[in-house]
């Protein structure tokens, strides 16, 4: 598998509409833990912290936040379980500590924007179906319009009838996102305002709210400008005509949230915005980002810990054939030693050359 077939690999996004779960036990057990964000605190005292009860029962995550908060050195925690790693929960800890990144969100709104009734009625509707359609199997979505279009006929036939509804309310959309004081007003804002018509003026509105939304106050926001914003990259890479220009920087920034999901789809977000290996992209994201990507990049949980492999690789100077090989080979670490210090691991034959 060539790392072009990796990176389709890694993008697909729809499951994240849904929690998964496991079938078979309705007993969560633990079966990774992946500590993220602890420069200086020690990890055993996080792990003993979530072990507090049994080692492989899935914690409680409100107690579990409380006893690694009392931790010294930690300022903020989130834990967040994620499925599956041999059919048993990941759990994600997140762990923000002085004088290390830190994520500013806007503030909480204070508007009372509204969608209007007949969107605000068609998106519950789809939330219902889509649910019925992830239950039955049925899905799969076609982003390449720019917005998403599912699998499941009933799922399709609601999101085209957004396309006129968004086309009239664009600007009152664009007011929710930014505005509402309501995160289930936001959340249906950022999902829906992908689905507002390309052109110079509003693709532009389109994009800028999505950015706008990536750093929402609410995860559930966030997580729905990312999926719409994602539509959007997909299009404008397969139609450059469209002169669609999405930001690296508040991706780069997410990539040090404390939030698991903000870190797992920025850096899969990153994966697209440097395949091209722009030096300012690359540059910004080493100064801002490099610790975040080689301690994600180190996950044990394979398809999660691949994004920030390939970054690592391209911030190590590495052609993606190499990052893929390296992959394949288990050869992580020499990857990342390479990332962390480029100078100090040249080729012979450079050497040779000087």
């Amino acid at each position: 598998m060539n790392c072009c077939c990796l990176r389709v690999v890694a993008l697909i996004f729809v499951c994240g509409l849904c929690s998964s779960t496991v079938a078979e036990d309705i007993t969560p057990h633990v079966g990774l833990i992946e500590i993220y964000g602890a420069r200086k605190v020690p990890v055993k005292k996080i792990e003993a912290a979530i072990n507090s009860g049994s080692a492989s029962s899935l914690p409680s995550r409100a107690d579990a936040e409380e006893r690694i908060g009392k931790i010294s050195g930690v300022l903020a925690a989130q834990v967040q379980a994620e499925c599956c790693e041999q059919r048993k929960m990941i759990l994600y800890v997140g762990i923000e500590e002085k004088d290390e990144p830190h994520v500013d969100f806007h503030p909480v709104p204070a508007g009372t924007t509204t969608l209007s009734p007949d969107l605000a009625e068609a998106y519950h509707k789809f939330l219902d179906t889509v649910a019925e359609s992830i239950r039955g199997h049925n899905a799969d979505e076609d982003l390449t319009n720019g917005y998403s279009l599912m699998a499941d006929p009933e799922c399709r036939e609601i999101q085209q009838s957004f396309l006129p509804l968004v086309a009239r309310d664009l600007n009152i959309v664009d007011g929710v996102l930014r505005q509402s004081a309501d995160p289930e007003e936001r959340s249906a804002a950022a999902y829906l305002i992908q689905y507002g018509p390309r052109g110079p003026h509003t693709s532009k509105i389109v994009v800028d709210a999505l950015q706008w939304g990536l750093l929402d106050s609410d995860d559930s926001v966030r997580e729905n400008a990312n999926r719409a914003l994602h539509a959007v990259m997909v299009s404008a890479r397969l139609h450059p005509d469209q002169q669609i220009h999405i930001e690296p920087t508040w991706y780069i920034e997410l990539m040090n949230s404390i939030v698991w999901s903000d870190r797992h789809n920025a850096s899969l977000a990153l994966v697209n915005l440097t395949d091209r290996r722009d030096p300012e992209t690359l540059q910004l994201l080493r100064e801002r980002a490099l610790a975040s990507i080689v301690e994600m990049a180190r996950w044990h949980h394979l398809p999660h810990a691949l994004p920030a492999f390939i970054l690592a690789g391209r911030l190590a100077g590495l052609d993606d054939k190499a990052i893929d090989g390296a992959w394949v080979n288990g050869d992580r670490e020499a990857v990342l030693r390479k990332a962390l210090h480029p100078g100090k691991h040249r080729s012979t034959k450079d050497n040779e050359s000087e």
